[in-house]
């Protein structure tokens, strides 16, 4: 791995994992994958690159390792997850390090997330023992009803580039509290913090082939080897929704559950009334977090006509304090998207909103080569334009005008998408009135996050199927049984 910068005491970054991770033994591929620091471009690792066969070994690990690990006590997983957790928390320099060299994040977003990140392990450590069941009397009085919750069997994650850690955790965690083995399959982009997460559970005592690992440049063909093999019990991917609708086809030949957190589109209202300055700060983060690359990043902001003109000018002046650079230096706010190719895109998509007749301004500067990207305050914006159409995926703030509450509702209702919303409103009263009218699996009310361990994230419509975290995330790997039993 190339040198980087001291960050802290005892901040030296040891090599990390680069093998697969199957029946607790790690193991080379014949080819590799390149990990680039989007910042630099230059090569900060390879890893293995599996091909379908030795995708499928990694099932085999996990089938044989089932049975066992589903018979063991709830507390004895928890047990495990809980050393995870305390493990990552003593060691989240070092995974701040690696999310910030791959994948690009500022600093101060990498260390969050590892907190963020840490913190399903010790949530999943506590359900893994909660998981209640059901006994009553059958109505008739002829039985009784007894339910049942069992562990399916092989979970298959995928994960996204933008999260390597919490996206990670956020599967395996439950997986493993439910009584699964996991087969992980992180993003080619960013597999260095995926592999240090699994070595973290390695060694708080997850047995072998509870957790494997499966890097690869060969999504599709991996993928689709994976999700034909009758072992495996159930899928949970978090990705694009076009690539969701793809594996919910070949899940459907199977008839295989599946849970899907799917893309976003998420409206961010300021209504009539609101506080612009706190909407601002709230905007700052929901838009900023991650360099704006994620789900639940604010896409289009939907602006009381009345406040536009103090909204728009404090907004600017906010993103014109970013400092853009090197995630890996502390003072960075924005660091570099997860690569060129992500970079590019984001400006096609400024470009074609000026070519609809927007106007973008470029607030502060990036630096010189990198897959480094501007803020950019876009105004004059029509909804219906690219803009609102398109998940941007980074720091590019559309401002739409509305005239009243009704307009701003059916603007943001009106995409296929459904995963987040932001409203600013004038009290909480009439935020949770607007929220309850919004067509979104979660809403953000007076605030600019609402991602919690401890609550249940998801989407409506095209933005997934299922719920990860909260009381709901365990139930996405267990089977409901029921059992008729004579009085």
């Amino acid at each position: 791995m190339s040198p980087t910068p001291e960050i802290g005491a005892g901040a030296a970054l040891p090599e990390p994992r680069s093998g697969l991770l199957v029946g607790g033994e790690w193991l080379d591929t014949a080819d590799r994958i390149e990990v680039r620091d989007p910042a630099s471009g230059a090569v900060l690792s390879t890893v293995a690159d599996a091909r379908p066969d030795e995708a499928l070994a990694a099932v085999t690990a996990a089938h044989d390792a089932f049975p066992a690990w589903a018979e063991t006590a709830p507390r004895q997983r928890a047990e495990i997850l809980r050393r995870a957790y305390e493990l990552m928390t003593a060691e989240a320099e070092v995974g701040a390090r690696l999310i910030a060299l791959e994948n690009g994040k500022a600093w101060r977003d990498a260390v969050g997330e590892v907190g963020y990140a840490a913190e399903f392990f010790r949530w999943f450590s506590e359900e893994a023992c909660r998981v209640a069941g059901d006994f009553r009397y059958a109505p008739s009085r002829d039985k009784t009803i007894v339910v049942d919750h069992r562990p399916m069997g092989v979970a298959y994650l995928i994960t996204p580039w933008n999260f390597p850690a919490a996206m990670a955790t956020r599967k395996l965690a439950p997986a493993l509290a439910a009584g699964c083995t996991t087969v992980l399959k992180p993003a080619a982009e960013t597999p260095l913090t995926a592999l240090w997460v699994a070595d973290l559970l390695h060694r708080a005592g997850a047995p072998a082939g509870v957790v494997n690992v499966v890097t690869t440049a060969k999504a599709a063909e991996v993928s689709t080897a994976v999700l034909a093999d009758p072992r495996v019990a159930t899928l949970s991917f978090t990705g694009s929704t076009p690539v969701g609708k793809l594996l919910l086809a070949q899940t459907a030949r199977r008839v295989l559950p599946s849970s899907m957190e799917l893309g976003g589109n998420a409206p961010f209202l300021v209504l009539e009334g609101a506080d612009v300055s706190r909407a601002v700060a709230g905007a700052m983060v929901a838009k900023l977090r991650n360099g704006g690359a994620a789900c639940t990043a604010a896409n289009r902001f939907y602006v009381h006509e009345s406040l536009v003109p103090a909204f728009t000018e404090q907004f600017r002046a906010a993103l014109a304090a970013v400092r853009v650079g090197p995630g890996i230096d502390p003072a960075t706010d924005l660091g570099a998207m997860v690569s060129v190719r992500e970079r590019d895109k984001i400006l096609a998509l400024v470009d074609q909103a000026t070519a609809e007749g927007a106007e973008a301004v470029e607030v502060g500067t990036a630096p010189p080569g990198g897959a480094f990207v501007a803020p950019r305050l876009v105004r004059n914006v029509a909804h219906g334009s690219i803009l609102t159409r398109t998940e941007i995926f980074g720091p590019v703030a559309p401002i739409i005008s509305v005239a009243d509450e009704a307009e701003a509702i059916r603007m943001a209702n009106d995409t296929e998408y459904g995963l987040i919303s932001y409203v600013y409103a004038r009290d909480h009263g009439a935020g949770i009135r607007v929220a309850r009218r919004l067509e979104s699996g979660m809403v953000a009310v007076n605030r600019g996050v609402a991602s919690d361990p401890a609550a249940p994230f998801g989407g409506v419509k095209e933005s997934g199927l299922g719920r990860e975290g909260g009381f709901a995330g365990i139930h996405e790997f267990l089977e409901t049984q029921y059992l008729a039993v004579d009085l």
